[in-house]
């Protein structure tokens, strides 16, 4: 397995990320490779995952009364954005006419192709993914700005509790906002290793362009004809390779609890001389009690491959905690448990099992975000002008610099920097901004604070 983290020179390193993050997915059961260029096999575990990430936002747009549609992918020469413009607007037209029927919220989970495709890699930059669109419909620009909230911090939960990757809430540039639109936000994930950042998910305010354009009207209170403001917001499979790059080390996978498929596997400790069948037997009966508190759980069966294989297939795999049963446990009435995270060992009586390996779950699960968290904090690099701007963004630092957000401000960056500079978002949270102070690149006044990256990938 080739190593995550490298002494390797900066400008080395993204090609020693990409390199092993492949072998990760490969090795790990995440997807085989096709004939076709950047087109993969999708094995259980992802799928499994997509599932979980499905139940998990279909509950909560079901909480926002967001409905479930399907509209067909009619071309293959325009864009999918185009398609779904041309095919669910002239929709909202049909279906909006009075204020009851605002807002109107809509979701499809369904398969996209990429028209541009770069560098193929496995859920980051393939031929094919699979998302999630949600299109809303409402009577005033507040509505649409206060329910956009709601998507952003349902996005957020998804990454921060589910998949245990921390995000930065905020609003896309001018330069980046969706087409036609007012204005944009995203969920944004920061690569360590490379300095990269990765959008994770987005939501947007279209405000009132494309009802001027396909004539979505509704009739107010005063009896006279309005136009609806429009949001759109999605996610997609880039989820999981965020997820995959951001847990992953040195073994493999390392998959939060809350989304593996296998959150614990059982292998038994056999040696010569030893009763082989009292040893299995003892493993199905953990696991039939850990399956029975809900666990997701298997039992390693294969005899033909040594002991330190099955271990270090199963690390590969990411699957979260390891129970290892052997002659010694069967008399103590005790299991090991080991750790997929930090592979500490722990023994434990097998009468309290079940709360043993819940509560390791748990404390797994809130680790793996807590370290990735830190590890994205201490990349944070605060500058003044754009000496210091120039000095951390070459160390692939998470810059983040007062600024006047202004679009031909942000275009000179670009050009100053030998397009190595992007912005990354301006953050909700804002720290706080002494009076007068400047624009890191202009010099005029700044407005607001604004991280930037290393160009992503």
């Amino acid at each position: 397995m080739k190593p995550k983290t490298s002494v390797l020179p900066l400008d080395e390193c993204d090609e020693v990320l990409d390199e092993w993050y492949k072998e990760v997915c490969y090795c790990g059961g995440i997807v085989e490779y096709y004939p076709i260029e950047g087109s993969y096999v999708l094995l259980d575990t992802p799928m499994q995952i997509w599932d979980q990430i499905k139940s998990f936002l279909d509950a909560e747009m079901k909480n926002m009364n967001v409905k479930k549609c399907h509209f067909p992918l009619t071309s293959e020469v325009d864009s999918w954005a185009d398609v779904l413009k041309k095919s669910m607007y002239p929709y909202l037209r049909k279906w909006i006419r009075f204020p009851s029927h605002l807002p109107l919220k809509l979701n499809q989970w369904c398969n996209a192709p990429r028209h541009k495709l770069i560098n193929p890699t496995p859920f980051l930059r393939c031929r094919e993914f699979m998302w999630q669109e949600g299109h809303g419909a409402f009577a005033t620009k507040k509505e649409a700005y206060v329910d956009l909230l709601k998507v952003l911090e349902m996005y957020r939960r998804l990454y921060e509790e589910l998949l245990a990757v921390p995000v930065l809430l905020g609003r896309k540039s001018e330069n980046e906002k969706q087409v036609g639109g007012l204005y944009s936000t995203s969920a944004q994930v920061f690569i360590p290793e490379t300095g990269h950042g990765v959008e994770g998910a987005s939501a947007h305010c279209l405000g009132q362009t494309y009802a001027k354009t396909f004539n979505i009207l509704f009739e107010d209170k005063n009896g006279e004809k309005a136009m609806v403001w429009q949001t759109s917001w999605d996610l997609n499979t880039t989820a999981i390779g965020l997820m995959l790059m951001i847990h992953g080390d040195d073994k493999g996978l390392v998959l939060p609890p809350r989304v593996a498929p296998v959150q614990v596997v059982v292998i038994p400790e056999i040696c010569q001389g030893v009763d082989a069948k009292r040893i299995y037997d003892a493993c199905e009966d953990i696991a039939l009690i850990l399956e029975r508190s809900s666990f997701c759980v298997e039992v390693e069966k294969r005899r033909n491959i040594p002991l330190s294989t099955r271990h270090t297939l199963w690390e590969r795999k990411g699957v979260p905690l390891r129970i290892q049963i052997g002659p010694a446990q069967l008399d103590n009435n005790t299991a090991v448990l080991v750790r997929r995270d930090d592979g500490c060992k722990k023994s434990v009586s097998r009468d309290s099992l079940a709360d043993d390996v819940h509560a390791i779950l748990e404390d797994i699960q809130g680790s793996l975000f807590k370290k990735a968290k830190t590890k994205r904090d201490s990349c944070v690099e605060e500058v003044e002008d754009w000496a210091q701007f120039l000095k951390a963004l070459k160390k692939r630092r998470l810059v983040l610099a007062p600024w006047c957000d202004e679009e031909g401000v942000e275009m000179d960056i670009k050009r100053r920097s030998d397009g190595l500079a992007k912005h990354f978002g301006t953050p909700f949270s804002q720290p706080p901004m002494s009076l007068g102070t400047l624009c890191f690149a202009s010099g005029k006044l700044a407005k607001s604070w604004s991280y930037w990256t290393w160009t992503s990938c």
